[in-house]
């Protein structure tokens, strides 16, 4: 098995051979790195900065009664997070962390393929490892919370997360990315491996600045029978590429939902693939988006299913909702098939809202504006309802709708 170090010095060597991916490159045909490429970012510094009372009170917005791992600039803040964990948890930093660590870390996102994923292979120094034993039911959600704070430079940090879930073990996992300033970029990385059995839902709310960048790449390897359930909420970023790749073992189970509401300049990039590797398993995903000003947006979904995956049953849905003229969408669902004994299905819809429904809503004395906002609300809250933990369901259906009055206003 190879050595850490010995990653370490491969993944650099990708990146230094691939450089920054460009346009002419499929997976990344609509999507331009080339400001983020021009900008000479400094690592983010070895110490914490210190949260500004503006940042401060946005933690102080993001808790959602749950165990907590904080980072600042891409080291752990113990002040900030939880000290004693239930029984069956391992968890904290990277660097502190045990052998089981060092036998999954680095070995599943494939940083031999994919530029960003070698660069924070190779740079990242922190990041939050959590082990859930076998048969462990956790009932409180664990967080895993990373921020950026203002710099006055361009800087880069390597957000580096690893989960390891049990034979049979129950966990609910929030990763959140926060930021104040601009030109900044989170290079983020999660790695979570489920044993057989095990039952994980994950969230990942992107809520960077406006002004900044955010790279993040999400693999899961799901052993036999695993129950996985992931959902992306991207509201901030200037330019951002969320990805989200499992392999499917025997009989596994995962459900995918995604949604993103970008406007002004933005760019939101998402790409998803599910890789049935084995017979039995079952694939649900549905992503949504809303899009207004000049706001651009990617979809690219990817079901892979191999040879040996027979029985498998697979469903992928895109929808998009543009709120203005200029706002652009594109949109690629796909199907790579192996396997003669399957049932796949994937297809992509774009529209804007509905006039007839505005004029039924204003028919009954309710304003235009108001209109547009509840028919928008109307459309994430499909994404919004799977949300399985209450508290940050209500959460989030409080910041939307605080987004959208803003925007209608």
């Amino acid at each position: 098995m190879k050595q850490l170090e010995e990653i370490r010095s491969e993944a650099a060597r990708s990146f230094a051979e691939r450089g920054f991916p460009t346009p002419r490159q499929e997976e990344w045909r609509f999507t331009n790195v080339a400001p983020l490429a021009k900008l000479n970012f400094a690592p983010a510094e070895e110490a914490a900065r210190g949260l500004d009372e503006e940042l401060r009170a946005e933690l102080a917005r993001l808790g959602w009664g749950g165990l907590r791992l904080v980072f600042v600039d891409g080291r752990f803040a113990p002040e900030l997070s939880t000290a004693k964990w239930p029984r069956g948890v391992t968890a904290g930093p990277l660097s502190g962390a045990n052998g089981t660590a060092a036998r999954h870390l680095a070995r599943y996102a494939p940083y031999q393929e994919h530029a960003f994923v070698a660069w924070n292979t190779a740079s990242f120094r922190d990041g939050a490892f959590v082990e859930v034993a076998a048969g462990t039911v956790l009932e409180e959600p664990v967080e895993l919370v990373y921020l950026s704070t203002r710099a006055g430079v361009p800087v880069v940090s390597h957000p580096r997360s690893l989960v390891v879930a049990g034979r049979a073990s129950q966990l609910t996992l929030i990763e959140v990315y926060a930021g104040r300033g601009t030109d900044y970029l989170s290079n983020a990385v999660t790695e979570i491996v489920a044993a057989e059995g095990a039952v994980v839902d994950h969230y990942k709310l992107e809520l960077e600045d406006t002004g900044a960048f955010h790279v993040g790449t999400v693999q899961v390897q799901a052993a036999r029978d695993v129950n996985l359930s992931t959902c992306a909420i991207s509201l901030g970023g200037k330019l951002v590429r969320n990805e989200v790749n499992s392999v499917l073992q025997q009989g596994a189970s995962a459900t995918l939902n995604g949604l993103y509401v970008v406007s002004g300049t933005q760019h939101i990039d998402n790409r998803t693939v599910v890789d049935h590797a084995e017979p039995n398993g079952t694939s649900f995903e549905l992503y949504k988006g809303i899009l207004d000003d000049r706001a651009s947006g990617v979809f690219n979904g990817k079901i892979v299913v191999r040879q040996p995956a027979q029985k498998t049953d697979a469903k992928q849905t895109n929808k998009n909702l543009l709120l203005s003229k200029e706002a652009v969408i594109n949109t690629k669902p796909e199907l790579r098939i192996f396997a003669d004994d399957v049932r796949c299905t994937h297809g992509a819809t774009i529209g804007q809202i509905d006039r007839e429904a505005i004029f039924y809503l204003t028919s009954r004395g309710i304003g235009e504006r108001q209109a547009r906002e509840l028919l928008t609300l109307a459309f994430a809250r499909d994404i919004l309802d799977r949300v399985r933990l209450e508290p940050l369901r209500a959460w989030l259906d409080a910041r939307l709708w605080e987004k959208f009055h803003d925007r209608a206003g």
